[in-house]
């Protein structure tokens, strides 16, 4: 699906709009890829942030796709199909205040891609309200100084405030649709997603680098990790203590073909647990191979 050309005044639009600290190179990488995504800037299905754009060292452009934009994408895949039930939210009352006014700890959301046989698998997805939100420090007017100045206080505000499951839902989303299509939207982020990161000036590397790291010492405090354990597609957290013997005794118990189709629905997951506890990841992977060994899989 491509884009139709546009003229010298659409362009100049473009330009001052969804693209406005975009200098001529990255113009001109930033419209090549509207048209190779056959996405719209005039929709705001894909728009173009500048990170460090005083330092010419470190500048860098990020792509940044909205919500339709990437649901767009992903509908011409062919292997995909969106979420079929609501999200997976985690709240916390204690975590209510100025910077998470509904106490989100984290929201989930599982879609689908079908493999070559035809089977659907899970793809899930998790965002973490403190991984996401764009605190921010709260600013007020100082009648003794006539000025405003920082309270002391942070917030967040715009619609983190007023919607903040649907902003963080889209990251979430925008998680999945990476581990799952990586070829599709391995470079690409939901605005939603950068919202945080662009308040530090972080470039898009970097934010995942620290997003990576976090859920990997997050993981090791507790969080545990969201996996399938009974074949159904169903999920649920496991301590990480815990990971590897419950995925063992899953392997002992079931058959050669289970344990295959088990072993791609908790992809990402098994990963994770990898990055964090590599050798007891090793044993995992041992008696995955171990029991699929003689699975005839061209089948």
């Amino acid at each position: 699906m491509g884009l139709p050309d546009f003229t010298p005044a659409q362009l100049t639009t473009i330009k001052n709009t969804v693209a406005k600290d975009t200098n001529n190179l990255e113009f001109d990488l930033f419209m090549n890829a509207a048209r190779s995504y056959g996405l719209d800037p005039f929709r705001k299905q894909i728009s173009a942030i500048v990170f460090n754009k005083d330092n010419a060292q470190k500048r860098q452009m990020a792509i940044i796709v909205g919500r339709d934009g990437l649901r767009s994408i992903a509908a011409r895949c062919g292997d995909y199909r969106p979420a079929s039930g609501p999200a997976n939210i985690v709240y916390d009352e204690s975590a209510k205040s100025k910077t998470n006014p509904k106490g989100i700890v984290s929201v989930g959301v599982t879609l689908y891609k079908q493999d070559n046989k035809g089977t659907w698998h899970p793809v899930y997805g998790e965002a973490f309200w403190d991984e996401f939100a764009p605190v921010k420090d709260e600013w007020a007017w100082d009648e003794q100084e006539r000025k405003r100045k920082p309270t002391g206080e942070q917030t967040v505000d715009g619609n983190w405030s007023k919607m903040p499951i649907v902003m963080l839902t889209k990251c979430a989303e925008g998680q999945a649709l990476r581990a799952g299509w990586p070829d599709q939207f391995g470079n690409l982020y939901a605005e939603e997603e950068m919202a945080a990161h662009t308040m530090k000036d972080v470039t898009p590397s970097e934010a995942i680098e620290q997003e990576a790291a976090h859920r990997r010492e997050s993981a090791i405090g507790g969080r545990g990790l969201m996996m399938n354990m009974d074949g159904t597609g169903a999920l649920q957290r496991i301590p990480m203590g815990e990971v590897a013997d419950r995925c063992i005794d899953f392997i002992r118990a079931s058959d050669a073909e289970t344990v295959y189709k088990w072993s791609i629905q908790n992809r990402e997951p098994l990963r994770e647990f990898w990055a964090t506890s590599p050798n007891d990841a090793l044993e995992v992977k041992k008696q995955i191979e171990a029991k699929t060994a003689n699975l005839d899989l061209a089948s």
